[in-house]
């Protein structure tokens, strides 16, 4: 079914071997007494030698632990380049950092540290940083592919820069790179956040005419846009439609239809809502229950958020500290 067709405009709008034995020296010497280096080595583990080694700028370290790293399964984080900082004496070092990467095993070793590189460069805000590595990936022919640019246009987006995001998205078309799913999430979330439901729709034209289909974060925008707007039954809707989909709902989903139902004083109808989505997921049972009950003990619809934690209790939903006290304090008034 085409994405339009499923989610139009009036539904939003009307209701190698010699590696080991030099890492092992150097990384002695980035520590005058280290601990022993671990037979079975964690990804975190990684990454402290890894700070070191570029603190210090030691860069021929920091090859060998990168590739090492990955042989070892252990494979990079969103912590791994966190020695890079937003300081201009650290920043300099950043074309010795992208020759380095360079250097490394050819395939995923390479291609997922540039992309590494790159999300901590989004994180500091050095968008044209992040695609100067870009530039880089292209030219050497180092992977480049849409994930690439998640962390890119995800920091755009969530800034409202929107106009510099689209730009990013015609950089990728001009070097061969298709946006995927993902990248078309992250304006739609922005918009639907925002309540432009018009540059919404166009985005849900731009996926229609590249054959995708909704996932789990596509409906977690759509129904975050209705809710915003207050079309709470197009976000119900949109809700039955994801369930015929058979995609799971996130957290996030079920409290924007929760805050937009108890926002116009259907109590009742919010507590129906979480009662015929519960039963599939202990988790999602507890956060959804309790965030519940937390909204109508700040309203101050004490009855109802009595009634809440006791179909928690029934179901055997663990309570936080805060809900617990609640729930036995007035216990005790009832009695």
């Amino acid at each position: 079914m085409l994405l339009l067709r499923k989610f139009p405009l009036k539904l939003l709008n009307t209701p190698p071997t010699l590696a080991i034995p030099i890492r092992l020296s150097t990384a002695a010497n980035l520590n005058p007494s280290p601990d022993p280096f671990p037979d079975e080595p964690t990804s975190a583990y990684y990454d402290g030698l890894v700070h070191a080694a570029g603190r210090s700028r030691d860069f021929e370290t920091l090859r060998h632990l990168l590739n090492k790293r990955v042989s070892d399964g252990c494979f990079t984080t969103s912590k791994t380049f966190n020695f890079l900082t937003n300081t201009e004496g650290s920043l300099s070092m950043l074309d010795d950092l992208s020759h380095t990467l360079s250097r490394l095993e050819r395939g995923f070793t390479r291609k997922s540290a540039y992309d590494s590189l790159i999300s901590r460069l989004c994180k500091l805000d050095r968008i044209d940083d992040s695609l100067r590595l870009v530039d880089a990936m292209a030219r050497g022919g180092f992977g480049l592919n849409s994930c690439s640019f998640h962390a890119i246009l995800n920091a755009l987006t969530r800034k409202k820069r929107m106009d510099e995001a689209w730009h990013v998205m015609g950089i990728m078309k001009t070097l061969g790179v298709s946006p995927d799913l993902t990248a078309y999430n992250y304006f739609l979330m922005t918009y639907c956040y925002t309540g432009d439901l018009a540059m919404a729709a166009q985005v849900l034209r731009m996926m229609e005419e590249e054959s995708m289909k909704a996932d789990t974060r596509t409906y977690d925008a759509l129904v975050l846009g209705a809710c915003r707007t207050g079309k709470v039954e197009g976000a119900l809707v949109l809700l039955r439609r994801m369930d015929d989909d058979g995609l799971p709902m996130l957290l996030s989903t079920r409290n924007y239809v929760i805050d937009a139902l108890l926002s116009v004083g259907w109590y009742d109808q919010a507590m129906k809502f979480v009662r015929i989505y519960s039963g599939k997921d202990t988790w999602l049972d507890t956060e959804t229950f309790g965030c519940l009950a937390n909204r109508l003990i700040k309203l101050n619809r004490l009855n109802e958020a009595m009634e809440v934690l006791e179909e928690m209790k029934r179901m055997g939903l663990v309570m936080g500290d805060k809900l617990k006290q609640f729930y036995q304090t007035n216990l005790i008034k009832q009695t």
